[in-house]
């Protein structure tokens, strides 16, 4: 205790993990989600405009359960698949109009 300070005035504004004792996997969502902090699934939603391969990986994940790993990634890996449902729906149109 420098300055003398007490050890919460110290530890004021700093990042302190949670602690839930009644439950210790909830240590594990203290971590930043990856892909610059949004998640795997919004991740693959936004660059899917630029490269639609990447909502059928997102997809894929969603229906291996990727997100039992992390609970937080469901939102984003079912967004990529209903994004890559409508691609592929929009396509089978499309070349049905262009072969028909």
């Amino acid at each position: 205790m420098a300055h003398g300070k007490s050890v919460d005035e110290e530890s004021a504004g700093k990042y302190v993990p949670l602690r839930d004792e009644d439950d210790p996997r909830l240590e594990m969502f203290n971590r930043p989600l990856p892909c610059f902090g949004c998640g795997i699934g919004w991740f693959s939603l936004l660059l899917g405009f630029l490269c639609p391969l990447t909502w059928y990986y997102a997809a894929i994940l969603y229906f291996c359960k990727y997100y039992n790993k992390d609970p937080r990634e469901r939102g984003g890996l079912a967004a990529s698949a209903i994004a890559a449902l409508l691609c592929t729906v929009a396509i089978i149109i499309a070349v049905i109009i262009i072969y028909a």
